[in-house]
C-alpha cells in the first residue's frame, strides 16, 4: 500500500468496516477481461456469502475462473479545499482476495442466507423450500485482506 499511514493493520477493524457495510462489489475476470458487481453479502470471519440466480453471467464465470476479488467502502465525504488539487474524501475501504465455490447443498445454503440476513439486521426464520431451491450461494474463502482509512 502506497500510503502505509492509512493503511488498517488491526483485522477486528477491518472486520468492523465490512460488517457496517451494505455492499460487496464482487470481482472476477474471463477471458482476461474484469467483471464487478455489486452484490448483497453475509460474512463470518473467514468467508463471504453471496446470493445469485442459478444462472447468469457470474455462474458461468466461476465454472471457469474461480479466484475473486472484493471490495467494501463506508463513509464517504467529501473534503473542500481553497486548491483544486486540494479536495479529498474521508472513507474506511476493505480489499481482499480469495477463491469462490457454488454452494448447492440445502442445508449449507440455509446457512449461508442466516449470514446474509444477519448482516442487514433480518430476523432470522425459517427459508422455504422453494427459496432454497432457486437460490444459489457463493461462498468466497478470503485468502488476504486489508483495510484502509482516511478520516
Amino acid at each position: 500500500m502506497r500510503r502505509s499511514d492509512r493503511e488498517i493493520m488491526d483485522r477486528r477493524a477491518i472486520d468492523d468496516i465490512i460488517r457496517r457495510s451494505r455492499v460487496c462489489r464482487l470481482g472476477l475476470c474471463h477471458g482476461g477481461l474484469p467483471y464487478i458487481v455489486p452484490m448483497c453479502f453475509g460474512y463470518d470471519g473467514a468467508h463471504l456469502y453471496l446470493h445469485a440466480a442459478a444462472q447468469g453471467r457470474k455462474i458461468d464465470i466461476l465454472g471457469s475462473n474461480n479466484l475473486a476479488c472484493f471490495e467494501f467502502d463506508i463513509l464517504h465525504e467529501v473534503t473542500p479545499s481553497d486548491r483544486p488539487c486540494g479536495w479529498g474524501m474521508k472513507y474506511e475501504s476493505v480489499v481482499g482476495f480469495g477463491t469462490a465455490e457454488l454452494i448447492r447443498d440445502p442445508g449449507s445454503r440455509e446457512q449461508a442466507l442466516g449470514w446474509i440476513m444477519r448482516q442487514y439486521g433480518v430476523p432470522e426464520e425459517p427459508f422455504s423450500e422453494a427459496s432454497l431451491d432457486r437460490t444459489l450461494i457463493i461462498r468466497v474463502t478470503i485468502q488476504e485482506i486489508t483495510g484502509k482509512a482516511c478520516l
